[in-house]
């Protein structure tokens, strides 16, 4: 096969980033994200493949015999309706399936992932006479569902692709730019997310005697949901249990038959887990016949991922070659963090280790002036968050590309 050298340079790859950041995509509608990377990726001389797992994007790259290294970003956007101020911000709206309009932003950074991937998959195709083995580059969509992850693995992707002995994925975020933050056990939490229905009995708002009142239900559902935490979790672990949403009603004169709740939780031990999820169903469980339900609450468990756990030994491997790329000055020791990520899902199916890292993407000044304020700079699904450009994209490249060699072959 003939290897064209890709066109890879900087200026390339931002105008990629510029492109995604402009035209965000919600999970599992990620088809005009994943054309941009099938042909930003052409002379690379990888295998691509789309579709996996429904929008997701695997390209292939073969140098010899050795090890398959696995280099993984995610590629959906989040409903925000983003504020940034840039030239490139999205001003994207979408009708969901209910015709609802919803505002689309690559709030999350997972714009810079692709780029960054990209750029990686393109370096390490030009330094192929330094490495040999296999690179299995992964695009993956739905992470914001924590499920695009399992939905790549049940289409196959295990079979129908080389099957790597690591995994390795980074995030962006609230860092000053170029310094990669890192830890090494659990990094993330797991979450898992229920929509629970609750049913009462409909009527007149000036007769409340004559209905159950599922609002009155959902209300004191969501205050005695409060103490799991609190008085129910060993002051030992870390759990948080969020109420996000609470919808009943559609008048103040009208008690509605049916309220509903939707509710997260983050953990980091499998203990931890079960005790919340068994906590929220006997207490949305209680407080239902204790306000006379007509009938049992409904419950739908539909997001989960577990705890990320970035190897120890395989971190530590990766951080003494991050250490001699960057310097140890550029690396920064992180707590466990209470968001989640499904990345980890690949490791545990293949029973291999996982190495995730972060790497910052504000600009040291905004990081310097949001902190003598007293404040943190925009984080995550903020509607104000954007990585600038440069020097996140390289230091995101060069991550990649490091982690990557580590793994392969040498052959110098």
């Amino acid at each position: 096969m003939t290897v064209v050298e890709p066109d890879t340079t900087t200026a390339a790859l931002a105008d990629l980033y510029r492109q995604l950041h402009s035209d965000p995509e919600l999970s599992f509608s990620e088809h005009q994200t994943a054309a941009r990377i099938v042909a930003s990726l052409a002379g690379t001389g990888c295998e691509i493949t789309q579709n996996v797992g429904g929008t997701g994007v695997v390209a292939v790259l073969r140098n010899g015999d050795g090890p398959v290294v696995m280099l993984r970003a995610d590629m959906d956007a989040l409903p925000v309706a983003e504020d940034t101020g840039l030239p490139y911000a999205s001003t994207k709206v979408v009708v969901d399936k209910d015709g609802k309009s919803l505002p689309v932003a690559h709030a999350c950074g997972h714009d810079m992932h692709v780029a960054a991937l990209v750029g990686a998959v393109g370096e390490l195709s030009r330094r192929r006479a330094n490495w040999a083995g296999t690179v299995l580059a992964v695009f993956q969509p739905g992470e914001e569902l924590a499920s695009g992850a399992q939905a790549m693995i049940d289409d196959g992707l295990f079979d129908r692709f080389p099957r790597p002995s690591i995994v390795l994925g980074q995030h962006v975020g609230p860092l000053p730019a170029g310094v990669i933050g890192h830890g090494q056990g659990p990094v993330m939490a797991a979450t898992d997310s229920v929509q629970v229905t609750l049913f009462g009995r409909g009527g007149h708002g000036s007769q409340p005697e004559n209905t159950i009142d599922p609002v009155l239900m959902a209300a004191a559902t969501v205050m005695r949901l409060q103490g799991i935490v609190s008085r129910e979790v060993a002051s030992t672990e870390q759990a948080v249990v969020t109420v996000g949403r609470l919808q009943a009603g559609t008048k103040e004169n009208i008690i509605p038959a049916v309220a509903e709740l939707g509710i997260n939780t983050r953990s980091y031990s499998a203990e931890t887990r079960a005790l919340l999820k068994a906590a929220i169903e006997r207490i949305v469980t209680a407080e239902a016949a204790a306000s006379n339900s007509p009938q049992p609450p409904r419950f739908d468990w539909n997001v989960s991922a577990p705890v990320l756990v970035s190897d120890p030994a395989a971190t530590a491997t990766t951080l003494a070659a991050f250490e001699r790329e960057f310097g140890a000055a550029r690396l920064m020791p992180l707590p466990p963090l209470s968001a989640s990520e499904d990345v980890g899902v690949f490791g545990d199916f293949l029973g291999v280790p996982t190495v995730f890292w972060f790497w910052g993407g504000v600009a040291h000044e905004v990081v310097e002036e949001a902190l003598s304020r007293g404040q943190l700079p925009p984080t995550n699904h903020s509607p104000e968050f954007a990585p600038v450009i440069e020097p996140t994209l390289t230091t995101g490249v060069q991550a990649l590309t490091t982690a990557a060699l580590t793994w392969l072959t040498s052959s110098t």
